[in-house]
């Protein structure tokens, strides 16, 4: 149920930008309800069980869109925005102007940060320019730098909704991100390949209805035992 869950929640957010697809990390069941009383071995040696979930953050495929408010990140980082409680990461960088003039994230509406903290301010209607270091300007004016960062390790970004990311660790701090450039008029496609995970999801359900089969067939075995044990001979 677990590995169909993630599955599902990948084909759903194959169309999304910046999305990264999420993987089950499989460990072995271990329970002392497991044990053969009589034998004192393991009944399920051997069955594996979903420990955790890991994502694969590799680079997704750059897709022009020709809108100015998007932009795509080539190579290692995320774009850092303002979430409801705090800093958060994104690579989906599908843009648009908020009514009060400010840079924020299509889906979520969260507000760019600009390095430094602050936000950028645009005004709506006239063409801006964002070149590859996230310098973005608008009537030969810089409005600010879009910040960028990456951390040491990813394992500690946990994932919020969609392609939006939590740092969990304090002690994994970000820092800015190097070789990544930003090209503008683009969008990161999610990198979820579906004809694999349409393929995966047949087989897990295949196995799924079988455990389904074999727990009713338990159930059923059970149940005759019961019923032989309680008859009355006559």
């Amino acid at each position: 149920m677990d590995s169909l869950s993630l599955l599902a929640n990948n084909l759903a957010n194959a169309g999304t930008s910046g999305f990264k697809m999420d993987h089950e990390f499989l460990g072995v069941f271990t329970s002392s309800n497991a044990e053969d009383p009589s034998t004192g071995g393991d009944l399920l040696s051997g069955l594996p069980v979903v420990d955790k979930q890991w994502t694969d953050f590799s680079q997704g495929i750059l897709q022009t869109t020709g809108s100015p408010l998007d932009i795509g990140i080539s190579g290692r980082g995320f774009l850092a925005v303002n979430g409801p409680g705090g800093t958060v990461y994104t690579r989906n960088g599908s843009l648009r102007v908020s009514p009060a003039g400010d840079l924020i994230t299509g889906g979520e509406g969260y507000t760019l940060r600009s390095v430094g903290g602050a936000t950028i301010h645009v005004t709506a209607g006239n063409p801006i320019s964002i070149s590859k270091d996230g310098t973005v300007s608008q009537n030969g004016q810089t409005l600010g730098q879009i910040e960028i960062v990456d951390f040491k390790s990813t394992d500690s970004l946990k994932k919020m909704t969609g392609a939006v990311f939590q740092n969990t660790d304090p002690k994994n701090t970000p820092v800015p991100a190097t070789n990544v450039e930003v090209q503008q008029g683009k969008t990161e496609a999610s990198n979820v390949g579906v004809p694999e995970s349409a393929m995966r999801m047949v087989g897990m359900m295949r196995q799924f209805e079988m455990l389904q089969k074999a727990i009713t067939l338990n159930s059923n075995m059970n149940q005759k035992a019961l019923e032989e044990v309680a008859r009355i001979p006559t």
